[in-house]
């Protein structure tokens, strides 16, 4: 069990369990707040305070958020101001927690001159994350976030509190449910008298979201709030972020509004009414309440036809086909209008089974703070462990059935390329941008020794079938053979003339395979370091390579947009595997030797049939180019993970 040292200026605030005092800033240790929150990582931070997952001792480690006030500002009426915020956010928790889809306050407290307050923690992905990884909402998705928001902003409002920072970040899609939870009540503010409706105190709130009487003239309305809803949904139907347009624009860009907005040819221009009063930049000519709004959406929804379609509930599901008018005034066009309808119904029953047949299911975990650059899993958990290495210079392990974090290890400081994991399950080896390579014991998460003597960037690790072997590629052209054990170089091996960018050692333990970026594949004898040939064939460089369980093939990504298969044990091209779009970064040989699973920057994930070169699955969940795949044990799931931070897991048929 790690401690966190909750020193807000300490710059290495993970230590090893067994000390009292930070090995970084000497002050003590807290292994328990208030002797039962453990802290097990942060979340993020402000200018206000720090966010932390912990645990909570007292209700069997029940997973739990820890908000710390330690505000970096300067003068003590900013001081008063922010523990003035602090503490009313704790009064809002407690006043509106008892709603189902408001964070409950568990605890507020004072410990070592630090205030705390600790809330439920809601698992999930915020709709800022759903829009980049899903796409543009649709009108029937803004319907329904319309619909379910202005219940919990009716239920807010009763309470004569205004949120003062909706936007797309501070609204999380539960995972359990789906149902959508308002977080962040850190600048709320509770409205006592009529007076207080008019003078609500300090500007604050989000440029973009916020309205221009809460930005300019520090005051709130419940109509504020439904400014915020309005570019909310704006952001959501058109991706564009509002605070850059107010940067450029002021307030002036919510009169023109519909010029950045193309409705699809299905949707009513009711919706588009709804989201004109709630972005009016008067507050008088703005919807005044939650009921104004509420009423409104029930005319509209009584007034849309019952059929309006709506497309699956799947990723990409942003399109829709126009609507087929239903009714006519004249008899004659009745039974036109029927045909029209049996074919609709055809043709969506179609689309229905089509998606049906190709449905797959994935979630994603979050938790990184960079590039995630590689994944390994522990083949010999039952849980299916999971380990990645991410741009934010840290190694994470992840429970894959539960999507928790079991531990972070942090000591590289510069990025983590590559991660592998021993079969036995109990070391961790992880190469790095600052040129070394670190193992670790994978049960504890300690540093057991580092590695150093490459030259530049570490790219790539491979261990050996029986545990005993490390091996390594580097930016410096070169290929280190490593005993795992005592942690001692063994020999050095050369010859691309280009960084040496993947490496991979075969089943039998005899044979290393490297990728470069001088174009060419390497195959060498593992034990006397001496090439046994070069494999040439791909026009770009060569990201990675990957062995099947059986010995037999080998198969190579590369810049060239291509996956190659070949004989290991000669060196033979079998067949070219094309259809990505860009760079091709990783490959993944499946468990039984069927199937190939490929990544590429066109943000795909493609698994391909390895004898016939044919794809069955196109994932297309990531939102940003896509860098590290791997095949759970026992080839039923699929991982991938990259540059939009996420790894995603994906659910095999």
């Amino acid at each position: 069990m790690m401690k966190y040292c909750l020193n807000p200026n300490c710059h290495k605030p993970l230590n090893p369990d067994g000390i009292k005092f930070c090995q970084s800033c000497g002050i003590k240790l807290i292994p328990l707040l208030r002797n039962r929150y453990h802290i097990l990582q942060p979340l993020g931070g402000g200018g206000f305070g720090r966010t932390f997952l912990a645990e909570d001792e007292d209700k069997l480690k029940e997973a739990c958020v820890v908000k710390q006030l330690a505000p970096q500002v300067q003068g003590s009426s900013a001081l008063l101001k922010a523990t003035e915020l602090f503490q009313e956010e704790a009064r809002r928790l407690q006043q509106l927690g008892e709603h189902p889809q408001i964070p409950t306050l568990y605890a507020y407290f004072e410990q070592d001159n630090y205030l705390y307050l600790v809330q439920q923690l809601i698992v999930g992905q915020t709709l800022g994350q759903e829009l980049q990884q899903q796409g543009l909402f649709s009108e029937d998705k803004i319907w329904d976030v319309l619909s379910e928001l202005l219940t919990i902003l009716k239920f807010v409002h009763e309470h004569q509190v205004i949120h003062r920072d909706i936007k797309p970040e501070n609204i999380i899609r539960r995972q359990g449910d789906r149902k959508l939870v308002l977080i962040d009540f850190g600048v709320a503010k509770q409205l006592t008298t009529n007076s207080a409706l008019h003078n609500t105190g300090t500007s604050i709130g989000s440029y973009g979201y916020a309205p221009i009487e809460q930005m300019k003239l520090c005051r709130a309305y419940p109509a504020s709030d439904l400014f915020s809803l309005g570019v909310t949904c704006f952001h959501l139907l058109t991706k564009i972020n509002p605070s850059e347009l107010w940067a450029e624009e002021g307030y002036g860009w919510v009169t023109h509004w519909q010029e950045y907005l193309k409705f699809p040819a299905f949707a009513s221009i009711k919706l588009e009414k709804v989201l004109s009063k709630l972005l009016q930049k008067n507050t008088e000519e703005r919807y005044q309440s939650v009921d104004e709004v509420l009423l409104d959406l029930q005319q509209k929804s009584q007034s849309l036809p019952s059929h309006r379609y709506k497309p699956p509930s799947v990723p990409f599901a942003n399109a829709a086909p126009p609507p087929v008018p239903f009714a006519t005034v004249a008899p004659s066009k009745i039974q036109i209008n029927r045909r029209l309808i049996m074919w609709f119904l055809l043709a969506l029953f179609g689309l229905s089974v089509v998606w049906y047949l190709n449905r797959y299911t994935y979630t994603t975990i979050t938790g990184h703070l960079g590039d995630v650059n590689s994944l390994a899993f522990n083949s010999q958990s039952l849980s299916n462990n999971l380990a990645s290495g991410s741009d934010d210079k840290t190694v994470k392990i992840w429970n894959i059935q539960s999507r928790k974090e079991i531990r972070t290890l942090s000591g590289h400081s510069d990025w983590v390329y590559a991660v592998a994991i021993s079969p036995d399950g109990k070391t961790i080896v992880s190469g790095s941008k600052d040129k070394t390579i670190k193992v670790w014991n994978l049960n504890t998460g300690k540093e057991i020794y580092t590695l150093t003597g490459h030259t530049d960037y570490v790219n790539s690790v491979a261990i050996s079938p029986d545990g005993q072997t490390l091996v390594s590629g580097s930016y410096d052209k070169t290929i280190k053979v490593w005993n795992l054990k005592l942690g001692q170089e063994i020999r050095t091996i050369t010859g691309h003339s280009g960084a040496v960018l993947s490496v991979a050692i075969s089943q039998d333990g005899k044979t290393i395979v490297s990728g470069s970026k001088d174009k060419t594949i390497k195959v060498w004898n593992l034990n006397t370091g001496n090439e046994i040939r070069t494999i040439t064939g791909h026009l770009g460089d060569v990201n990675d390579v990957a062995i099947s369980q059986d010995g037999q093939m080998l198969a190579s990504a590369s810049d060239d947009k291509t996956i190659k298969v070949w004989k290991l044990d000669t060196g033979m091209e079998i067949r070219t595997i094309t259809g990505h779009l860009a760079d091709v970064n990783a490959i993944a040989f499946s468990p039984n030797g069927e199937y190939i699973a490929s990544v590429s920057d066109d943000k795909t994930v493609k698994v391909w049939k390895l004898d016939t070169g044919e794809a069955i699955h196109t994932f297309d969940g990531h939102s940003a180019e896509v860098y590290a795949i791997a095949f759970s044990p026992d080839g039923r799931t699929l991982v991938s993970a990259g540059k939009d931070k996420t790894i995603k897991i994906w659910q095999l048929p």
